[in-house]
C-alpha cells in the first residue's frame, strides 16, 4: 500500500485530522439525517433531536481513520479495535482447517493460540489484514446473534472467515463474529486479492468481534484486557512466543 513513510526516529508529518466516512455507513447517515430534517420542518422536535443524535451516532460509528502500520517481516497488526477479551488454545474453524482441494491448503486441526477482540458500539468497526500477502479463503457462515463476548459466539454466531497467506506460506486465519445487534458483515476483498498488512478487508455494522489465529510457536505480545487498535497494535510476532504478565491498576 502507498502512503507517506513515519518512523521512530522523528521521519514524517503527524497530525490529527477528522477520520472519514466509509462508504457503507453514508446512506444510513444520510438517511437518519432527512428524517430529522424533515420532523424538524414538521416541528416534531421530541422526534427531530433523537434523530439528529442518531445521525452523529451512525456517522462516528462508521469513521474509518487512517492508520500508521508497524512494517517488519514477522510484525502481526491487530485486526480490529477492541478490547482482547480471550486468549486461548483452540484448533481453528472447520472451514479454516483443510485444504480446499484447489489451490488452498488449511491450517490444519492442531490446537493454535486464538486471540479475540470484542469491538462495542463505541469502537471503528473497519476490520484490517494482520499480515501482509495473498487472500487464500473468505467464507460466509450464517448463524445465531448471542452475544459477541461469549466464547461460543465463534461456533454459533453468523460469522466469516479470512485465510491470508505470505510469501513464504506462514498463514493467519482470522473471523469476524456477528454480535447481539449486528445484522451484517461486509466483506471488501475476494480469494486472490493480494493484501498489505493493515489494508482493510471488511466491518461489521453495529458491535461484533474478531478472533485471530496465530501460526504454530507465535504467542500473543497482547494481554487479556489490553484495548488494540486495528493496523498499529502489533499483538504479535511470528515465532516468537515470549510470556507477558500485566497488573491492573
Amino acid at each position: 500500500m502507498a502512503g507517506e513513510i513515519l518512523d521512530n526516529r522523528g521521519r514524517g508529518e503527524a497530525g490529527w485530522s477528522w477520520p472519514s466516512i466509509h462508504p457503507e455507513g453514508r446512506k444510513f447517515g444520510l438517511i437518519t439525517a432527512a428524517a430529522s430534517l424533515v420532523c424538524a420542518l414538521l416541528a416534531w422536535e421530541t422526534l427531530a433531536w433523537p434523530l439528529a443524535f442518531l445521525t452523529i451516532g451512525v456517522l462516528a460509528f462508521f469513521r474509518d481513520p487512517k492508520r500508521v502500520v508497524p512494517q517488519g517481516n514477522n510484525v502481526v497488526v491487530a485486526p480490529a479495535d477492541g478490547l482482547v477479551t480471550l486468549i486461548t488454545q483452540v484448533a481453528p474453524p472447520p472451514e479454516l482447517q483443510m485444504d480446499d482441494g484447489l489451490d488452498s491448503r488449511g491450517m490444519g486441526a492442531e490446537p493454535l493460540t486464538r486471540v479475540s477482540i470484542f469491538m462495542s458500539v463505541f469502537d471503528v468497526h473497519i476490520n484490517r489484514s494482520p499480515i501482509a500477502g495473498t487472500v487464500r479463503r473468505v467464507v460466509y457462515i450464517p448463524g445465531k446473534f448471542v452475544n459477541a463476548d461469549l466464547d461460543k459466539a465463534s461456533d454459533d454466531n453468523e460469522r466469516q472467515h479470512f485465510l491470508v497467506e505470505r510469501q513464504d506460506g506462514v498463514q493467519i486465519g482470522f473471523t469476524q463474529i456477528a454480535g447481539l445487534i449486528a445484522r451484517r458483515i461486509v466483506p471488501f476483498v475476494k480469494p486472490g486479492d493480494i493484501l498489505g498488512a493493515g489494508q482493510r478487508v471488511g466491518l461489521i455494522r453495529f458491535g461484533s468481534r474478531v478472533d485471530i489465529y496465530l501460526p504454530a510457536g507465535t504467542e500473543p505480545k497482547v494481554l487479556k484486557g489490553q484495548k488494540t487498535i486495528a493496523g498499529e497494535t502489533v499483538i504479535a510476532e511470528i515465532g516468537n512466543a515470549p510470556l507477558l504478565e500485566g497488573i491492573r491498576q
